[in-house]
């Protein structure tokens, strides 16, 4: 199948026929086809029938007529095997019955072998890459921060309170754990791209809540060996980093290597191209004006527009995820919008 390459083509730094745009969290939640399978099954069930999973991440494809399609699963997703026992609870987000305490409870965490217990997964990438998709999949994995945030904190957490006390205070859990997260890191991404994944996302979402001080002496080692490693296995596959909040991270991301950095509503295009980043921007409409007027919501794609294009290599993408009670016609429309201008 011939494949629409602007995504990949423009993050290679080659001309583009239009600047190409996708959304986080496009599959699902906003669209009426997801929400009557989703009357139906749950998340980790519909994850786990490879047919099912890929029609799901197919659709913003065909709804939106998007640039690239995202892989349809959770970033809790590899740590089942692990040995967590993670629910998804709907309103709630991802709740973990058995919350790291101690060495012994890393310790306990045991290896993923990507072929055995997420066979699905690889499943459910070649039914995409080989049979349905014309645009390329996006794999992706949540970080070893942004894992042990709900590890530790047990769920969602509005301050990641034990977690950077973890960090700070018990720094012998804190490493053991980032250890485990970062092997098991490489070898999940490593069993997507084996699959047929194009491109891979870090999602870093709450990584924000840290300071730089914090992050380079707990975090930015784990993330400087998965990305290296990943990036000297597979030369040809781009890696994007994103997280909320992270400006102030921005001036050590931009020394990985990354191929996208992506910037929430927060940072605009232009301020994180002033820092000097030379890898192509990804982002990043506030989700918020998806609810606005169309004139209002022209005005800010023009914005982001011109500061991705003063940059040189721009992805147009929302600053986060789609929202579930956002409209698909506006997304539609903003689509459409971007192609025409882009």
């Amino acid at each position: 199948m011939e494949k629409r390459q602007d995504y990949l083509q423009m993050i290679a730094g080659e001309s583009v026929s239009r600047r190409p745009v996708w959304f986080m969290r496009q599959a699902g939640r906003s669209q009426e086809a997801y929400r009557k399978i989703k009357e139906r099954y749950s998340l980790f069930e519909i994850t786990h029938q490879p047919e099912l999973c890929a029609k799901v991440t197919a659709l913003p494809v065909h709804e939106y007529d998007v640039d690239a399609a995202i892989l349809y699963k959770d970033i809790m997703t590899p740590l089942v095997p692990m040995g967590v026992d993670v629910t998804i609870k709907p309103g709630v987000g991802p709740v973990i019955a058995n919350p790291i305490r101690s060495q012994e409870d890393v310790a306990n965490l045991r290896d993923i072998v990507v072929e055995e217990s997420l066979d699905f997964m690889v499943k459910t990438i070649q039914i995409l890459t080989k049979e349905i998709l014309a645009v390329p999949l996006i794999g992706f994995a949540g970080a070893p921060f942004t894992l042990a945030s709900y590890m530790i904190e047990g769920g969602p957490s509005k301050n990641y309170q034990k977690t950077r006390q973890c960090l700070v205070a018990t720094p012998e859990i804190w490493h053991a754990l980032m250890e485990r997260l970062t092997t098991m890191s490489i070898t999940y991404m490593e069993g997507q791209i084996q699959a047929g994944v194009n491109a891979i996302q870090i999602f870093d979402s709450w990584i924000g809540a840290l300071s730089m001080e914090q992050y380079e002496g707990g975090v930015f080692p784990y993330m400087k060996r998965i990305i290296g490693t990943i990036k000297e296995r597979y030369p040809h596959i781009p890696i994007t980093m994103f997280g909320v909040g992270t400006k102030h991270l921005f001036p050590v991301w931009k020394e990985l290597p990354l191929d996208v950095i992506g910037c929430d509503w927060r940072c605009s295009i232009a301020e994180a191209s002033a820092m000097g980043i030379k890898q192509t921007l990804q982002g990043n409409l506030d989700p918020a004006y998806l609810f606005a007027d169309w004139k209002t919501i022209q005005g800010e794609i023009d914005r982001i527009l011109e500061e991705g294009t003063a940059h040189g290599k721009h992805i147009f993408n929302l600053g986060h995820g789609v929202v579930p009670d956002a409209n698909p016609k506006v997304l539609r429309n903003i689509v459409e919008y971007v192609h025409d201008r882009g």
